[in-house]
């Protein structure tokens, strides 16, 4: 029985070695490096469009907390809005006048 074990753990070794090798020799072709350096990219312009979508639904946030007119919007509607609510915006604690 011993000799079978180290028979199949030496096999189980050798193809082992040989799968690593392949793909270790595939990651260094043109090829494979061409796939990692587009998943790179693919990757940063992902990151890019995630930080882009979080900053402008923090800006849409914080307009609509402060009161603040989006980008883009006539001062006259602005103006209006303003002036149709006199009350002054409450503050998180109820607080008349605090932001």
């Amino acid at each position: 029985m011993s000799r079978s074990f180290w028979f199949a753990a030496g096999a189980g070794a050798a193809v082992y070695t040989m799968v690593r090798v392949r793909r270790a020799a595939e990651i260094l072709t043109a090829d494979g490096l061409a796939d990692r350096l587009s998943a790179v990219r693919l990757g940063a312009r992902l990151v890019r469009e995630e930080i882009a979508q979080g900053k402008a639904e923090a800006e849409t946030d914080l307009r609509r907390r402060l009161g603040v007119a989006p980008p883009g919007t006539p001062l006259e509607l602005t103006a209006r809005a303003t002036h149709d609510d006199p009350a002054p915006p409450r503050g998180p604690a109820g607080q008349e006048g605090t932001i």
